[in-house]
């Protein structure tokens, strides 16, 4: 494949996503507090977890261990292991949701989107990166790594309060407080976000961007749908909290 073509696949999958962004608008994705009957088989969410976010850890590792890649492509690489080493392995046995299931549909889409950020991602660090040492002397690096390593630890401290918010053996929904969900109802997402903003930031490429705008994609919608759900299933819920990014959405 040449990198010609690489870069048209993911123009391609780029647009697909800003379609898949438009399509959320108006439709709720069965996940978590959201699930529905209807949506076909399911199974346990912590198994759904663990089988839809392995593809992403796993290809992304194959390219990393099988490929002559730089300094700053490898850490890129890693950074990228990093956060799906949590999501993959360490997420699911924090979770508190006993009995709770994932249809399988979504574990199936998934599974198809992390194939493919993945895919191209890797693809592109194992054969067209030219990062020479000068590129951490970048303002694109200096920027990008904050960014990435303020995202995660604003993702990794909320991820922590929601986990916390059920003792053991609830099931119930609460309303989360304390650090950034005073200003927003979706402090993880939002950190999230920001985290791959700076990932993009520092690869500088077209694979990295179309994995920003699916994850803008599917994040946005739901930290809106989150948000709403919030407002309608508890009156005392603070009026002045945005859906997810501070003061100002």
């Amino acid at each position: 494949m040449t990198l010609e073509t690489l870069n048209l696949i993911c123009i391609i999958w780029a647009a697909i996503g800003v379609a898949s962004f438009i399509l959320l608008q108006f439709v709720i994705a069965p996940y978590g507090r959201h699930v529905k009957k209807g949506w076909g088989p399911e199974i346990s969410n912590k198994l759904g977890w663990i089988i839809m976010e392995a593809p992403s850890f796993f290809i992304i590792l194959y390219f990393y261990l099988s490929s002559d890649q730089s300094l700053y492509a490898s850490i890129l690489s890693l950074l990228w292991l990093l956060h799906y080493l949590n999501r993959t392995f360490i997420y699911p046995f924090r979770i508190r949701t006993k009995g709770k299931k994932m249809p399988l549909i979504i574990v199936g889409s998934a599974i198809f989107f992390n194939c493919m950020n993945a895919g191209l991602n890797g693809y592109f660090l194992a054969h067209f990166e030219s990062y020479g040492p000068d590129s951490f002397y970048q303002w694109n690096f200096i920027l990008g790594i904050v960014l990435f390593i303020v995202g995660f630890i604003i993702n990794q401290k909320s991820d922590h309060i929601l986990i916390h918010l059920r003792k053991p053996g609830e099931t119930n929904y609460k309303i989360p407080t304390g650090f950034l969900f005073k200003y927003v109802s979706c402090p993880n997402l939002f950190g999230e976000l920001m985290q791959w903003s700076g990932f993009v930031i520092m690869a500088w490429n077209l694979p990295a961007l179309s994995f920003l705008i699916w994850t803008a994609a599917n994040l946005i919608p739901r930290a809106l749908g989150h948000h709403k759900w919030y407002k309608k299933s508890f009156t005392e819920y603070p009026k002045n909290r945005k859906a997810m990014i501070p003061g100002i959405w």
